[in-house]
């Protein structure tokens, strides 16, 4: 975002945790010591699920999947699954948890809202790293279903790794998301490329600053994301200064760690995104670009769906001093992760110097020293006219070019919208296949933010379009209109 946009947004944020909010619901299957099914039961991941006051982390193994929910010490904590039942009738669930402490950590196991195992318990399993399993028998009906575990006491619940439902029908098939069916990218020329080699486009919402709007980015505004919007990819923004990464760097690696494994989870690529604003110089937060990424990229290296945004927007420093910043920090992301494409911002807040007089001639004739990369260009409709439109152009004609920020009001994301203007870039960039992430996915008082104020404090609804702005709307239905994503 530009300069203006670096102020606080004028609503205080929710508490952190509940950005994990749908991790929670995972917990639902439990009950006496699991028994050997007859049947393989669908088995749903907690990291995928529905999470309230609560985190995914990997930090203890033994863990399926990519992770586990590490409960909130607080009652009421939860994790919801949503689970399909080929057929009505009695389901056993079974839990997979670990309790480290010799303290019994209670639960109410639940079914499409009712109570099926009250204070259900899930005693101490001898270590973090020790899982036990624990099965509840209920009745579930034909189709959709949700379980969730709620944690009944001040210790919230234990770390739950995984709920398996017999006679349930498994996830969705691999090959059908985005990240499924376009697997590593690369960049090839000026496009961005699939793993068959064909240029394609993404297409998808940015969060706002974490600090502020976590409680925005939950399983069930996760799951609208994906299934309901239709979005190829989400961009996960950390900002470093403005109460953000600099004031608690432990909270908010794991933070952005905790989204980037729900958004893959619902096969969505992700932009792991460090915001740095103000000061303009990324020089002023090379040490801790280091350290963040290090641990990023160790981390979720071995993921196929992430790029990596290594400067959000430069201002006020020369083209040369951003190419050197980036000449630092690849080598230290590719010692990690050799293969994801990495994004490298642009002077003049990501302009290509236009907001400096300037244009895209500087980085075409100096570009950065480094393979599978691409520069990013921000623009705001109602502000960024013509000039901004025939630069981008330009570029992406030159250089490979992700369009990683725009909106349809003015640079503070604020004001009117100007949906004519917007939809010239947009027509530009799906006839160059410019993939692009819109500003911003919460419900911030602005008109840039999708959501209608309270929308996220109140747990949404995020499908359909009655919680949206006239902004979210908007963008919502050019997001969910067909992809090309070619495989042969």
């Amino acid at each position: 975002m530009t300069s203006a946009r670096s102020i606080r947004p004028w609503r205080p944020l929710a508490g952190v945790g509940t950005a994990v909010a749908t991790l929670a619901t995972l917990l639902l299957g439990l009950g006496a010591a699991s028994p050997a099914a007859v049947a393989a039961p669908a088995v749903l991941e907690a990291e995928a699920a529905t999470v309230s006051q609560g985190v995914v982390e990997s930090n203890h193994t033994g863990f399926t999947g990519t992770g586990f929910v590490n409960y909130d010490n607080v009652s009421g904590s939860y994790v919801q699954w949503n689970v399909n039942a080929a057929a009505a009738g009695s389901t056993k669930l079974t839990l997979r948890y670990a309790n480290g402490t010799t303290v019994d950590r209670p639960m109410d196991i639940s079914v499409n809202g009712t109570v099926v195992a009250a204070a259900k318990s899930f005693a101490g399993t001898g270590a973090w790293t020790t899982w036990a399993s624990t099965t509840v028998t209920a009745a579930l009906k034909a189709g959709a279903n949700t379980v969730r575990a709620t944690a009944t006491t001040a210790n919230g619940g234990p770390n739950v790794d995984s709920l398996a439902a017999d006679g349930a029908t498994t996830p969705p098939p691999t090959g059908t998301t985005p990240a499924a069916v376009n697997g590593q990218l690369k960049v090839c020329g000026t496009k961005l490329c699939n793993q068959y080699g064909k240029p394609i486009q993404l297409r998808g919402m940015s969060t706002h600053g974490t600090q502020w709007y976590a409680n925005c980015v939950n399983g069930s505004s996760l799951d609208a994301l994906a299934k309901d919007w239709k979005a190829d990819v989400l961009r996960v923004s950390t900002y470093v200064q403005e109460d953000g990464y600099q004031t608690n760097p432990r909270k908010f690696t794991d933070l952005a760690s905790s989204i980037i494994d729900q958004a893959t989870a619902r096969g969505m690529y992700v932009i792991v995104d460090w915001h740095m604003l103000d000061p303009g110089d990324p020089y002023y937060n090379l040490a801790r670009a280091k350290t963040f990424f290090t641990e990023i990229a160790q981390k979720h290296g071995n993921k196929t769906n992430l790029l990596y945004e290594i400067a959000n927007e430069p201002s006020e420093v020369a083209w040369s001093r951003i190419k050197s910043y980036a000449e630092e920090i690849i080598p230290v992301i590719r010692a990690k992760d050799a293969e994801a494409p990495i994004l490298v911002g642009t002077r003049a807040w990501s302009s290509f110097g236009v907001s400096d007089d300037a244009n895209e001639s500087e980085v075409v004739a100096s570009p950065v020293k480094a393979s599978n990369i691409m520069y990013t260009f921000h623009f705001y409709a109602y502000s960024h006219r013509e000039e901004y439109l025939n630069t981008l152009s330009r570029a992406a004609d030159k250089l490979p070019v992700f369009v990683t920020e725009f909106g349809t009001q003015n640079y503070a994301g604020e004001g009117s919208n100007d949906f004519t203007m917007s939809q010239k870039y947009l027509d530009l960039m799906a006839s160059k296949k410019i993939s692009w992430v819109n500003w911003n996915y919460s419900d911030d008082e602005r008109t840039g933010a999708v959501f209608k104020t309270g929308t996220c404090n109140a747990g949404g609804p995020y499908t359909g379009t009655s919680s949206l702005k006239p902004a979210g709307v908007w963008i919502r239905d050019r997001i969910r209109t067909a992809d090309d994503f070619p495989t042969s």
